[in-house]
């Protein structure tokens, strides 16, 4: 369906809903109903054949979440979109419908830790192989590619290392051989970063995170182009049924209304934090996408409107260094998940990517010593204090 708003602010308030049609309701209503009743047993018939749209079971379609999945898909700048009960159902759905027994998937050398997991269930149980790559030139890419490479899947900036992939590259490589691009969009939301537009084909979301935006619910979101939305709403998403509640739907409508005015606070204050940081005696290294003295900075100006809310730093000392800074925190709260207007930490090490083996979580950039830090929306001076006060215990 085209888009109605062409500015993303008004886009994320307004698209995919008319309350003309609703009886003038201004927020879009909750339809908690599980199964909608026909007409006739004909109606039945012609809406499960998909003669005539209308919706039939709230696992398949439902009014609440169809607003929802039109949003996104306006304001990620894809055809179709679709709504999922998490993160994880949302990139375990589109990585089975595109790929089958016996294939090849091409990543980025860090992931998430979760999805680190499931493209090594997917080889053990599948035989569906996976590699990593750097993502640095296009070579690397290419000499990584085999006949039987279904996709590739991306995240970037990395969880947690904040390395940046240039992902109009990667998707001008991938276009030679005919291979879907997709990309976790999470740490950005649709408001830093855009994938779509960079040729990319399919985007995916925790959107537990900046979308919601409130701690309160866990979700997830893929949009991109309407064949390949299209095989996995008909496939993956309808049989293994990983869905979105109609109430988890409505919530995330209301947490994306904020976004952007939200996205701007989460950078300020990362900013403000960043620089703190990289500047502390007893911080070793720090990481951010908006540094302009990182590698990836040219990266960064090409594709990414801002520097989001994610900082990594690893402290100066040990692992046990490392959780007595962690357990001197106050305003900030030692937890997982980012993206909250609350500020969360972490030890990615021992915590998110806890499953990946030691030698490959090192080699991807994870050490001991690193904090994850996902800079929430109160005053960047209290943040600091406490940063501050915590490091002294180091």
């Amino acid at each position: 369906m085209p888009k109605k708003y062409q500015r993303f602010e008004t886009a994320i308030i307004h698209e995919g809903y008319d309350e003309k049609e609703v009886l003038g309701s201004l927020v879009p209503p909750l339809f908690q109903s599980s199964t909608f009743v026909f007409d006739s047993a004909e109606q039945g018939e012609q809406r499960f054949s998909g003669e005539t749209d209308g919706y039939t079971y709230s696992r398949l379609r439902n009014p609440t979440v169809a607003i929802l999945e039109e949003r996104i898909a306006a304001i990620e700048n894809g055809e179709k979109g679709l709504a999922f009960g998490s993160g994880m159902a949302a990139i375990s759905a589109v990585l089975f419908s595109l790929t089958k027994a016996n294939d090849h998937i091409i990543s980025s050398v860090a992931l998430y830790g979760n999805t680190f997991g499931l493209l090594k269930l997917m080889e053990e149980k599948y035989n569906i192989a996976h590699e990593t790559c750097s993502m640095k030139s296009t070579e690397e890419i290419r000499s990584l590619i085999r006949k039987e490479t279904a996709c590739i899947f991306v995240e970037t900036p990395v969880n947690p290392t904040m390395q940046l992939i240039d992902l109009k590259m990667v998707a001008d490589v991938a276009k030679e051989f005919d291979i879907p691009v997709v990309i976790d969009n999470t740490f950005c939301s649709p408001y830093l970063q855009r994938p779509l537009d960079l040729g990319c084909d399919i985007v995916v979301h925790s959107a537990t995170k900046y979308i919601g935006g409130h701690g309160d619910v866990v979700a997830g979101l893929a949009a991109g182009k309407a064949e390949l939305i299209e095989r996995i709403r008909k496939t993956t998403f309808k049989d293994i049924g990983g869905i979105i509640s109609p109430f988890d739907a409505w919530l995330l409508l209301r947490g994306l209304k904020t976004l952007p005015v939200r996205m701007d606070r989460h950078c300020e204050n990362a900013e403000q934090i960043f620089k703190r940081l990289k500047e502390h005696p007893k911080v070793a290294n720090a990481y951010y996408p908006g540094d302009a003295d990182a590698p990836d900075y040219e990266i960064f100006k090409k594709q990414m409107k801002s520097g989001g809310g994610m900082i990594a730093f690893e402290v100066v000392g040990t692992k046990k260094d490392a959780q007595k800074f962690l357990n001197a925190v106050k305003v900030i709260k030692l937890a997982v998940s980012l993206g909250d207007i609350d500020s969360l930490i972490q030890h990615p090490a021992t915590m998110t990517h806890k499953i990946v083996p030691e030698k490959e979580r090192l080699e991807m950039g994870i050490t001991d010593t690193m904090i994850r830090l996902s800079i929430g929306l109160e005053a960047w001076e209290d943040l600091w204090e406490d940063l501050e006060q915590a490091l002294e215990v180091i």
